[in-house]
């Protein structure tokens, strides 16, 4: 079993799911801006904070059925889930094979697309760093998921970034760094998913090709998307706006594709 935090006394249930080399503290800046109607279920993915790593590859297949066995364990039916960066290829893959169990899902400075090649080039040569000098890696990665033109003001958050992805297991890192290797392509969910889709992006965003992905999301009504002015990190960056555009996208309506 995963590890997990479940906080709230709301009706919505609102899984939160971290990204690379992060854990479920990652949520703590945002989490008090969020709707007392939310129910928050904080869970550490396979490899990373207190959950074990549990394979030599950490797939987002097998990454999404252990989230699921969380569910299960609570008894929970219908959720909404939230995946950053790595989550976010870990709630696609949930969303492929129980979409039934969404009630809606957002795609939280992460992508539906597919590496390309430059990609998937990079993620080689970072498992090889990785498995060489994994501290060197973070110190040399983790700033430049930033907003490059706030890094004075975020220098507090960037060293909390840091700490937790130096917390990190490397053998973990590198079961998870394999997987995202084999992820696929997944617009098909994108475009067959009867669940409410959010997209939230940032603007300086190094490690999401937010233009493109903006420019290639199916033209569909329960698809909403927001650009903000930030980098890959929005829950440190800009933690209230973020929390405030969950917590009207999924409890309430407002107009599609908006920049903030």
């Amino acid at each position: 079993m995963l590890n997990f935090e479940r906080k709230g006394n709301g009706t919505e249930i609102l899984v939160l799911l971290h990204g690379f080399m992060e854990n479920l503290s990652i949520w703590n800046d945002m989490a008090p801006h969020l709707s007392d109607h939310f129910s928050l279920l904080k869970i550490d993915l396979p490899g990373h904070g207190q959950s074990d790593i549990l394979a030599d590859v950490h797939t987002m297949e097998l990454m999404a059925e252990e989230v699921n066995a969380v569910l299960d364990h609570q008894n929970l039916e219908k959720v909404h889930l939230l995946g950053h960066s790595m989550g976010g290829y870990v709630s696609l893959a949930f969303a492929e094979k129980h979409p039934e169990k969404l009630k809606s899902l957002t795609l939280f400075f992460s992508t539906y697309l597919a590496d390309d090649e430059d990609k998937k080039e990079q993620r080689i040569k970072s498992y090889r760093i990785i498995k060489d000098a994994f501290p060197h890696y973070a110190r040399a990665g983790v700033p430049n998921l930033f907003n490059p033109n706030e890094r004075d003001i975020l220098e507090g958050k960037i060293e909390t970034a840091l700490e937790t992805a130096l917390s990190t297991n490397n053998l973990g890192a590198l079961a998870s760094v394999k997987g995202m290797i084999e992820r696929t392509d997944k617009k098909h969910i994108l475009e067959n998913l009867e669940a409410k889709i959010l997209i939230l992006a940032g603007k300086h965003d190094n490690a999401v090709k937010t233009d493109i992905m903006i420019k290639n999301l199916p033209d569909r009504t329960n698809i909403k998307s927001y650009v903000l002015d930030c980098g890959h990190n929005g829950h440190w960056e800009k933690p209230g706006i973020c929390a405030e555009i969950i917590n009207t996208e999924l409890l309430h309506n407002m107009p599609k594709h908006l920049v903030f």
